[in-house]
Formats: C-alpha cells, structure tokens, sequence
C-alpha cells in the first residue's frame, strides 16, 4: 500500500449542460493528459498512476459525474454529456491526450471520436459493449438488486455479466455476495478525507449501464482518426479479450499491448499495476 502522501492540486471547470466537473492536477510539467475512470472508481483510485505519470505529463483526473467534487449526472445523463466534460477538461487544460480504464476507456474512445482536440487515446481494457464484450441480459437483476440497496449481490451481478474478472467468474455467487458485503463495510469504516466509500459510489454504476446499452447499438470506432493504444492484461478472462480484437479489426493500425500477470485492476491504486500501465503510457504519448 502507499504509504507516502501522493501530492495534488484541485480544480474544476464547467461543462456545456452546467455542471461542474472538479478534478485532480498531478504534476506540472509536460503535455496535459486526462485520466478518465471506471464505473463505480473516482479520482481517488487513480492517484498512483497519476503520480507515475506526473514524471512526464501534467495529469488530470476528473471526478466523473455525481462522484467527488463533481455536480450530479443531470436528467439529461448519457454519453454525449460525458464527451462534453472531457471536452471542458480539453479546452480548460490544454491537453490533447487522453486514457480511459474500463467504461472510462468507452468514453476515452468516443471522445476520440467526436471531439478533435484528442490527438492520441489510449484504453484499458474498454467496455465495448458494441464489440460484444458481454450480453446485456444480466442488466434487470442488477437493476432490481440496487434498487432494494443490495450493494454486494449488485456488484456481483455486474461483475459476472461482464465477466471481467476470473476470479469472480469462477465462484459462486453465495459465496461471493458475502464476502463483497464484508469488503464494503471494512472499505466504508477507512476512507480516507477527500474520498467516498464504495457504497456511495456503486449505486454510480447505474449510470454506466446506462451508456453500456446505448453504445450498444452504435456503429464502433472505424470512423476513429486518432492515434490509438489498447492495453489489456493476460489475467482477464477471454471476452474482453474478444471485443479488444474486434477494435483492433476496425482499427487496423492501432497498437496493442498485453501486460502479464494483471487483470482489469491494473490501473488502480495498491494493484501492483499503475507504475505497469504507467510505462506503457509514456512510451506511447510521449
């Protein structure tokens, strides 16, 4: 675990709809980057790789909507209103480049896509729900499971419906439940100032299912100018695998990079991974 204090700046800028977007500022020098979270994580699970980062690039991480310093997702929530915080972070900071883990690499991409201040993307194994990196018949239980604030059996229907982690997909749900119920309470009893727990955040991952289905439907990223990392670690079970070749089919001239020994979670703080990803960043953006 990080046992020395990681140093930051807080920000904030306005987003199109109003809201408020605040961020985390590491470093200072070098080219502007954006880290861009994952569904239920904030800012506060990225500062080692922020820091990593912050040896080369001046790194911004945005609370996403409704997390940390940030205004709520607003009743007009979708993707299109998550471009247009990165696309305020853009314009506020300077920055061309930009990463996303998980759901955040969803919208790192589209970002890249429509937006043509992004000159380089790179994602960490990216929810490509229009890749078919997973079914989208797990979502009602889900659903019903948040709704009678079931945070662990939630959590536990998410996580085997995108299958994004072996371990989850190998045990069996009465076994798991409990122990993700024990996790969040001991996780809720030692957040730290400036951080929320996880069961503050997880009710969040509503929101990225949410954009789950509605880029489903869309047409992937073939259109997608920008220049393009994906990383992927070698723990992760195959789907995910599966989506990034269908990127990579569509984006022929992308690189691809494959970290061994990790899984999703390489990105996040106490995985072992950040300074991992961190490296392989450098090289790319630099």
């Amino acid at each position: 675990m990080t046992t020395t204090v990681i140093p930051y700046t807080y920000g904030a800028v306005t987003s199109a709809d109003g809201t408020t977007i605040g961020y985390r500022r590491f470093g200072g020098d070098g080219p502007g980057l954006i880290v861009v979270s994952g569904g239920y994580l904030a800012a506060q699970h990225y500062t080692e790789l922020a820091d990593a980062l912050s040896r080369t690039f001046t790194v911004y991480v945005p609370d996403r909507r409704g997390r940390g310093r940030s205004g709520p997702p607003g009743e007009t929530y979708d993707m299109a209103r998550e471009c247009e915080d990165v696309e305020a972070l853009l314009a506020e900071t300077g920055a061309h480049l930009v990463f996303g883990h998980s759901s955040g690499g969803l919208i790192a991409l589209q970002a890249a896509k429509t937006l043509p201040g992004v000159r380089k993307v790179a994602v960490y194994e990216p929810a490509l729900s229009m890749y078919g990196a997973f079914s989208m018949s797990w979502i009602p239980r889900f659903e019903r499971e948040l709704d009678r604030g079931e945070l662990a059996a939630a959590m536990v229907t998410f996580s085997k419906g995108t299958r994004a982690s072996r371990k989850v997909a190998a045990l069996p749900r009465w076994l798991l439940v409990p122990m993700i119920d024990r996790l969040l309470r001991r996780r809720a009893a030692s957040v730290g100032p400036d951080e929320q727990s996880l069961t503050e955040l997880i009710p969040l991952q509503r929101l990225d299912v949410q954009i789950f289905q509605e880029m489903a439907a869309g047409d992937g990223y073939a259109e997608l100018r920008a220049e393009v990392l994906m990383v992927e670690g070698d723990r992760t079970p195959p789907p995910v695998h599966k989506a990034l070749d269908a990127l990579q089919r569509a984006l022929p001239h992308a690189r691809r990079v494959t970290l061994r020994g990790v899984g999703h979670e390489a990105p996040l703080n106490h995985r072992g991974g950040p300074e991992r990803v961190a490296e392989v960043l450098r090289s790319f953006f630099a």
